[in-house]
């Protein structure tokens, strides 16, 4: 039976319909949108975070399907995974064409020499452009210096939503049955050598109560039976020279492969299909697992883009610490990162100038630490982490600073495209280009990554609501200079104890309010945002005196406008370079940081 590989690039709703059609669920079992996305983060987002595979059978073909995220923070879920695929569904909207991300995931793809099947989405839709959306990825393939036989790349024009497709964009079947032909026509079944020795390399790892770790990765050659004796060990990076890691030795104690959306115990598999494999506790992402009584060839070891910005992660030494969270000392946030490091290539972990209690931690940006953070918070660890800063490069030629350029794409209304103009202004972006999308404007900015720190924020307020960012890293070119500061102030609570309404009253018409009467807070809290410029320092636990003198008006209850509502993400861009965000499972707060009190002035209430 062949085997192909195929890559869904962040488009779940496309693979809930290809699974559906496959018929791998009974007629009267109930089935979730987005099935892919299993993780609460992932449904509660809409968003895809982590690559997931699976397997559909077709006319006697069986397809591995690989879900992968489309956001370009979650990168290195997609270079990982992309050495299981024998070829990639480019999937690009008929309305908005290639956006940032699709031009990150289609270089990785090109430059591994990945066949292409462009697949042009939402075709159904009023304001579809599938013309156009075809000749702006053509350009794109050409931007990204793809070769003659790349660029005449074959073509499915498709509604995920309806699950229909067809080889003209208006001639669309009922089903999806175009795409699955065009998959097993275009797409060539696995080059892998079925009569070599063992070769499995490792690309995703998965843990089981009961089995322990769970090796995940596509058998490129040879044989694999269940309690058969091996060993795995990690060759060099491509591009690197480094000697093979020490063969450390194990036992395939169960083996499953993937069909019809269920892993499935298997006694011998043979190269070409993507298999899990347990009994090898030690195993890691990268290493390549071969035979016991064979020379160990080790393949390439997976290599990923660097990350881009760093955060602070340390444990919470606030008033209220150890109060909400059940792991707070610094060896259990140690141990939780290090863990993390075992399947997110992307992210680097090291110790911090900062102290012993905390950790350097580097991702591709705020959206990736971030999702990071509520995990662990949900997990039930507590700590804080500093502001974020980008990762600079030094050229070795000039030796100037670089730092990450990104391409930043903004959709909004007509209106508001002066409101995006001035949040852009002092962030040293320069607009690239300005196109008309029916009654959506797009604007093309390229700026530095620290011009992104706290953009999401500022764009929605500024259009309320009505903005869309999509952004990836396009260079590392010379340090652009400062960027302007935030420039207001924030409100810092005197004491601590229960906030009133009767303070609150007061400290509402000095900026926005982070807490609500009742809620607890203590001195260094970020209560508010301060109106002007410097921190604030109020007493938001004051108390009204009482008497025995009443006048008339003077008992009437405070009216207090609507508080912000302090999530992660907010946290996340708001904060200063002298302030911290404290994470436990049930709350989110912002503080001063005390390590550098003093160094930002403000007055007191």
């Amino acid at each position: 039976m062949t085997s192909s590989n195929t890559l869904s690039v962040g488009k779940t709703t496309l693979v809930d319909a290809l699974l559906k059609q496959a018929q791998v669920f009974r007629d009267n079992q109930a089935v979730d949108q987005r099935i892919m996305d299993s993780m609460s983060l992932e449904r509660e987002r809409g968003i895809t975070i982590l690559s997931k595979n699976t397997a559909i059978r077709y006319r006697g073909t069986k397809i591995n399907v690989i879900d992968t995220p489309g956001h370009a923070d979650f990168g290195g879920e997609v270079e990982r995974v992309l050495n299981m695929a024998d070829g990639v569904l480019l999937l690009v909207d008929a309305v908005e064409g290639p956006m940032p991300q699709t031009r990150f995931v289609l270089k990785k793809a090109l430059d591994l020499d990945k066949k292409v099947l462009l697949v042009v989405n939402k075709v159904d839709r009023d304001a579809a452009r599938p013309d156009w959306a075809l000749d702006a990825t053509f350009d794109l393939f050409v931007d990204l210096g793809a070769s003659d036989e790349q660029c005449d790349f074959p073509v499915v024009y498709a509604s995920g939503q309806a699950g229909r497709a067809g080889p003209e964009a208006d001639q669309l079947a009922e089903d999806l049955t175009p795409l699955l032909d065009a998959i097993v026509r275009e797409i060539s079944a696995p080059r892998v050598d079925t009569h070599g020795p063992l070769q499995l390399l490792v690309t995703n790892l998965d843990y089981d109560t009961h089995k322990g770790r769970v090796a995940i990765g596509r058998l490129q050659a040879g044989a694999m039976s269940r309690g058969q004796a091996v060993v795995h060990c990690r060759g060099a990076a491509a591009g690197e020279d480094a000697a093979p890691s020490p063969p450390v030795p194990g036992r395939v104690a169960e083996l499953f492969v993937y069909d019809n959306f269920a892993r499935v115990g298997a006694e011998r598999v043979e190269a070409g299909d993507i298999v899990a494999v347990t009994g090898l506790p030690g195993v890691s992402i990268g290493d390549t697992v071969c035979a016991a009584d064979a020379p160990p060839r080790p393949l390439p070891a997976i290599r990923v883009e660097e990350p881009t910005v760093r955060m602070t992660f340390g444990v919470n030494t606030s008033p209220f610490a150890g109060k909400e969270g059940a792991y707070v000392t610094s060896r259990n946030l140690g141990d939780r990162l290090r863990r993390e490091l075992e399947r997110n290539l992307a992210l680097k972990v090291e110790a911090s100038a900062a102290g012993a209690e905390s950790f350097d931690v580097s991702g591709r940006g705020t959206l990736h630490l971030g999702i990071l953070m509520e995990t662990m918070r949900r997990e039930g660890f507590e700590f804080c982490v500093g502001p974020p800063s980008v990762i600079t490069r030094v050229d070795p030629d000039s030796g100037a600073v670089l730092e990450p350029i990104e391409e930043a794409i903004v959709e909004v209304p007509e209106e508001y495209v002066g409101s995006v103009t001035e949040a852009m202004s002092g962030r040293r972006a320069s607009m690239v280009s300005l196109a008309a999308h029916g009654s959506v404007q797009r604007l093309t900015y390229r700026l530095p990554t620290r011009g992104l720190l706290g953009l999401r924020s500022a764009l929605l307020t500024a259009t309320r609501g009505a903005a869309t960012l999509a952004t990836v890293v396009v260079a590392h070119e010379p340090w652009l200079g400062e960027l302007s500061a935030r420039e207001t102030g924030s409100l810092v609570a005197h004491e601590t104890g229960p906030a009133t309404a009767y303070a609150l009253e007061g400290a509402q018409a000095r900026g926005r309010l982070f807490c609500r009467p009742g809620d607890a807070v203590y001195a260094g809290q970020v209560v508010g945002a301060h109106s002007r410029a410097g921190d604030l320092v109020y007493n938001v636990c004051k108390r009204k005196q009482l008497s025995n003198m009443r006048a008339s008006g003077k008992d009437n209850a405070p009216i207090l406008t609507e508080a912000v509502a302090v999530t992660l993400d907010f946290a996340l861009e708001y904060i200063g370079a002298d302030e911290l965000v404290e994470i436990t499972p049930s709350s989110i707060r912002i503080r001063k940081n005390p390590a550098k009190a003093g160094k930002k002035g403000g007055k007191g209430k």
